[in-house]
Parts: structure tokens; sequence; C-alpha cells
């Protein structure tokens, strides 16, 4: 199976169907955890296996008309993969811009696989796919997504009041951070080496 690299240990996978049961395993290892901050997660009814397999396939489908890039995170175990997480890239192309989200195991956090996989991704999104801006949204609770995208290079721009609303009716704020292509190369540039 395809794979992106993100080192000797780790690497993204394409989220489709092809991945369905090994993804439903680690979604529902994760999904009460997921539903405290994200309203796609209803706690009262998660998704069947079939329902997952639907999903990834209308996200393969989403991958090649180029609307999205949605990859699990999956680290060495022996000789195979183990997923541990999910990294996404929502695009509006005639806006040239995206959306990123992510998430880990609870097991795999603090050991830099999101970071890795997020920094994959907007390689991507600035580089070959040439958006121009990545939006990148948390709860106001969520330290840990947050610290995150300022390690990424992004801004804190502001604060949406009661922008989501979960399955229960209840509503939360979000916090927008925003990252254009030109602090991101620039940023990048820094990071490389020079050259002698």
């Amino acid at each position: 199976m395809f794979t992106c690299p993100l080192g000797d240990d780790a690497a993204l996978i394409p989220r489709t169907a092809a991945i369905a049961e090994a993804h439903q395993t680690l979604l529902m290892a994760n999904y009460e955890r997921l539903a405290q901050g994200d309203p796609d997660y209803d706690v009262e009814n998660p998704p069947t296996l079939d329902e997952t397999r639907s999903n990834l396939e209308r996200q393969g489908r989403a991958w090649v008309e180029g609307t999205k890039l949605p990859f699990d995170i999956a680290v060495r175990a022996g000789r195979d993969w183990q997923l541990v997480g999910a990294v996404t890239l929502n695009c509006d192309m005639a806006m040239k811009t995206g959306e990123i989200g992510y998430w880990i195991d609870a097991a795999f956090e603090g050991r830099g696989l999101v970071t890795r996989a997020a920094t994959k991704v907007l390689d991507e999104a600035f580089g070959p796919m040439g958006l121009d801006r990545v939006e990148l949204r948390t709860g106001t609770d969520n330290v840990r997504s947050r610290s995150m995208a300022r390690r990424l290079g992004f801004t804190e721009e502001g604060l949406l009041r009661e922008a989501v609303i979960f399955p229960n009716g209840e509503r939360d704020d979000d916090v927008i951070h925003g990252l254009l292509a030109r602090e991101w190369i620039k940023s990048r540039e820094q990071e490389a080496p020079s050259q002698p």
C-alpha cells in the first residue's frame, strides 16, 4: 500500500476503504474522547463498520477530485503498520484555501507524530497544491492543539463565539488560526540548512 514516510518510524497512509477495518478500530478506541471536542462525533451514535467504509470511500473520491487530503498516521509495529491518528486537509481550490484538522491516540501524544504529519500535509498544500491559506480551528480549551498551531507557525486570528453545535444541542466557541503560504515557505526556507 502507498505510504508517505514521516521518517523511519512513521508514515501517512491514505484514508480509503482499503483500511476501513483498521481505521474503525482506531476510531472506536478514541471515539468518546473525540466526541468531547468535536461535534462530528456523536457519542450516542458511533458509526458502524459499514458506515465507516462508506465514509472512507467518499474521502477517497474527494482525494481524487482534489478537495481533500485524508491520511491516517501510522507507526511501525514489527513488519506492519499500526494506525494511531489522523490528519486531514479539506480544500476549496477556487478560493485556494484549506482547513487542516488532526488527532492522535492518547497513548501516542507527545511523540511529535502530529507535528510531522501536519508539516508534510502543509508542504503539499503550499507546494504542489498551490494553496494561499490554510486555517485550523480548535476548541478554546484544547491547549495541545493550540500549542501545536503556534509551533507550526499559525497565527491565532480570533474567537468564533458559539460557532460549534454538538449533537445534544450545546454550543461552544472555536478559536481560528490562519497560516499563509508565504509565511510557511519562509519558515521552511529558514529551517533548511544553508548550502556551502
